[in-house]
């Protein structure tokens, strides 16, 4: 069932919001000091890209450093790119085949605004089920 959301997903909005990380990314890598925004702009992106079957979760080594990032970051891109989550998600809610796809694009909106301190996992892996690396 992932997989042929994820087929919907990638066709309706999944695409285009892995194209605005992408761009996000991109223009945050110009300056040495927003390399690891633009890096967390990628990993954002292709998680927006093929979410289905993966979640976030916090990672216990992060600190002080990511809150701060975390700050930078809605200011430099992190609320252009939940606004972008916001509208393609209220109009996926317009259609019934479409409601899963919106409310996975408003799930995406805490990561897009804070995404430092965050690491994207498998649902699996998540729930501390056991798989084998290479899946």
């Amino acid at each position: 069932m992932k997989t042929i959301l994820n087929v919907i997903w990638l066709i309706l909005c999944g695409f285009w919001m892995f194209l605005g990380y992408m761009l996000a990314g991109l223009l945050l890598c110009i300056t040495i000091i927003g390399i690891p925004f633009g890096l967390a702009a990628f990993r954002i992106g292709l998680y927006a890209l093929w979410p289905f079957g993966k979640t976030v979760v916090d990672r216990r080594d992060a600190g002080a450093p990511s809150c701060v990032g975390n700050v930078l970051w809605l200011i430099l891109a992190g609320w252009w790119l939940a606004l972008g989550h916001v509208t393609t998600g209220i109009a996926l809610c317009l259609t019934i085949i479409g409601i899963p796809l919106g409310i996975a694009n408003f799930k995406l909106i805490p990561v897009s605004l804070l995404p430092l301190g965050k690491e994207i996992v498998s649902t699996d892996r998540a729930a501390g089920v056991h798989v084998p690396q290479g899946y």
